[in-house]
């Protein structure tokens, strides 16, 4: 779960690390009267979506009079801001953060990140940060930083302070900076995160403090029943519709761009089908993995959940059944195609448990199903069925 820059800056706080005084408005006049009350000539104006490079995107402002903070909020709120992050859709901006401003002397990168090939939290680190990092890393990767932490003993403060050492931070600010990275370990873990980005983290030109400027975390959904503080965080409006609904169905759903939609039981077979549907010149729409145990009643919705996506010009239903039924998973297709407006062929596969008697179910309902016994014939099926379309 991603939440809100001024949410993570938050978390970071709790975790004793100094930030900006900033202030949340929904409204023109909101934001002026919170640049009152922040007090300070200059002010960051940050659009709240769920989405890096705001600042390209010009979702960012720094603004010196009340006036300017006004029209640029009036102009912002409301908006739908489009980076690279967000696709070509955007995200509807309902919030903006408002900051004190800060006299920058450089800028830097911080992150923590679950690196699930060395099964290590590792920290990344760079003495260039700023709206460049992406360009940075692939064009200079030698001026990333990777320190790989163990999970049994944590951050350890040589650690914390050869990471300093790495980022050229000022004497004086040495023991301030080593801190700030050990805090934010702990947030990290505390929150069971499996993102901590801080970037920039700034040096002021008067080399007198470290301020994270912008935060970026994201939380394990599975963590998230420890945590119901953060829970409450959630901005389902910064969320693709239909995932949400997916999440709050139980289901493991993730919107792609295709045009063929996927049902699977298990998210090595969904892997496998969606390579199969790209093998096959196609592209899929989604991945759906409805779990091992599905009912019915389970099956259904996830049928609606896919063909909510005005995109799906075709749907390929996959199913391994193990521990699920093929009846099952038969009764629950019938259900949903006899509830529901069929607008797009239906490609369908069963395999495995109670097979003949999903299948005889299936070319009994009378409905129009196009089975196939094979994972490849039944995405060369479903490609065919959408290019016809």
């Amino acid at each position: 779960m991603d939440i809100h820059e001024y949410q993570a800056k938050e978390i970071l706080q709790r975790h004793g690390i100094k930030i900006a005084t900033g202030k949340l408005a929904y409204s023109p006049d909101q934001a002026a009267a919170s640049y009152q009350e922040i007090g300070t000539p200059h002010c960051a104006i940050k659009a709240q979506i769920h989405s890096g490079a705001r600042g390209k995107a010009g979702g960012i402002k720094i603004c010196s009079s009340e006036d300017e903070v006004k029209k640029f909020a009036n102009q912002i709120l409301g908006s739908r801001l489009v980076t690279h992050q967000t696709g070509k859709q955007g995200k509807i901006v309902e919030k903006i953060y408002i900051e004190a401003g800060c006299d920058i002397g450089r800028e830097l990168y911080f992150a923590l990140v679950l690196d699930r090939a060395t099964e290590r939290i590792v920290a990344i680190a760079s003495a260039r940060g700023g709206m460049d990092i992406e360009e940075l890393a692939e064009q200079h990767p030698e001026t990333i930083i990777r320190c790989p932490i163990d999970p049994a003993i944590g951050m350890q403060a040589f650690q914390a302070r050869e990471l300093a050492f790495a980022l050229e931070i000022p004497k004086d600010l040495l023991k301030e900076a080593a801190k700030l990275l050990t805090n934010c370990y702990k947030a990290f873990i505390k929150s069971d995160a499996n993102l901590l980005e801080i970037n920039p983290l700034v040096i002021t030109k008067a080399n007198d403090t470290l301020i994270p400027l912008d935060a970026k975390i994201s939380v394990d959904d599975n963590g998230l029943f420890k945590h119901p503080e953060i829970a409450e965080m959630r901005d389902k409006s910064q969320e693709d519709s239909r995932e949400t609904n997916a999440s709050d169905h139980d289901l493991s759903y993730v919107g792609l761009e295709g045009n063929i939609g996927c049902m699977i039981n298990g998210a090595g077979l969904a892997m496998a089908t969606m390579d199969m549907i790209k093998h096959a010149g196609g592209e899929p729409a989604n991945f759906l993995d409805i779990g091992g145990g599905a009912s019915p009643e389970r099956v259904a919705k996830a049928f609606e959940l896919v063909l909510e996506d005005k995109n799906v010009k075709a749907m390929l239903v996959n199913i391994y059944a193990g521990i699920n039924r093929c009846d099952w998973i038969a009764e629950g297709l019938i259900q949903a195609i006899q509830s529901i407006d069929l607008r797009v062929p239906l490609v369908v596969r069963l395999s495995g448990t109670n097979v003949e008697q999903g299948q005889k179910m299936l070319k009994e309902s009378g409905l129009p199903v196009i089975s196939s016994d094979t994972l490849g014939e039944a995405a060369e099926k479903a490609v065919a069925e959408a290019n016809k379309t």
